[in-house]
C-alpha cells in the first residue's frame, strides 16, 4: 500500500528473507535485516538524518526502539501493533527527546476525533475494501490451513516463522498446504 504513495524512499525491516523478498518485489527500495545499519542507509540518499515516518507493525518492543534510532528530527513513528499486555521500556531520552519525535498510536476501533468530521467507520470500510481489491492481498498467502487444523497453522508460525509470510485458516474440509 505504500508503494503507491509518491514517497522518495520506502524501506522496510524483517528478520525473514522471504518476506523481505516480498517487499521488494511489491515496491519496497529497499528491504533489511533489524541487525543492519538502517540509519546508514537512510542517511546514504539524505542529507538529513533518519526518517521522516516509521511504521512499527511488530508488536516488538526491540522494533520500537530501533523506529526511535532511525526515526529523524520532527519525525513520527505510528505504532500500528497491538502489544497487549506486554511491557515496552523505551529509550526516551537523548535522540528521542532532542529530535522532537511524536509517538502516535494506531487504534482501528474508533476514527481519531481530528478526522471524525470528515471519516465516518462506513467510509472508512468502504476505502479499506476498494485498496484490498486493488491490492490483491491473496497474492501473499503461503500457506493454508482449515480451522480444524488451526494448531499446525500456530506450530508453522512458532517454529518456522521464515516459511510464511500470510498463513490462510480456511473455513471448509480442505486440508493444510504446505
Amino acid at each position: 500500500l505504500l508503494a503507491r504513495h509518491p514517497l522518495s524512499r520506502l524501506m522496510t525491516v524483517d528478520h525473514y528473507p522471504l518476506r523481505r523478498e516480498w517487499s521488494e518485489r511489491l515496491g519496497a527500495h529497499a528491504s533489511l535485516h533489524p541487525d543492519d545499519d538502517i540509519l546508514a542507509h537512510l542517511q546514504a540518499d539524505s542529507p538529513y538524518a533518519g526518517a521522516d515516518l516509521t511504521y512499527e507493525l511488530s508488536g516488538s518492543p526491540a522494533a520500537l526502539n530501533q523506529a526511535i534510532d532511525i526515526t529523524g528530527y520532527n519525525g513520527r513513528i505510528l505504532v500500528g501493533s497491538w502489544y497487549g499486555q506486554k511491557q515496552a521500556p523505551l529509550n526516551l531520552g537523548g535522540r528521542f527527546h532532542r529530535s522532537h519525535m511524536r509517538l502516535i498510536s494506531s487504534q482501528v476501533s474508533h476514527i481519531a476525533p481530528q478526522w471524525s468530521g470528515r471519516w465516518s467507520k462506513t467510509r472508512r470500510m468502504q476505502i479499506a475494501w476498494q485498496m484490498l481489491a486493488n491490492l490483491r492481498p491473496e497474492r501473499l498467502v503461503t500457506h493454508r490451513f482449515s480451522f480444524a487444523n488451526a494448531a499446525a497453522a500456530y506450530r508453522l508460525l512458532d517454529e518456522q516463522p521464515e516459511t510464511a509470510v500470510q498463513v490462510l485458516l480456511t473455513y471448509d474440509t480442505e486440508t493444510a498446504v504446505v
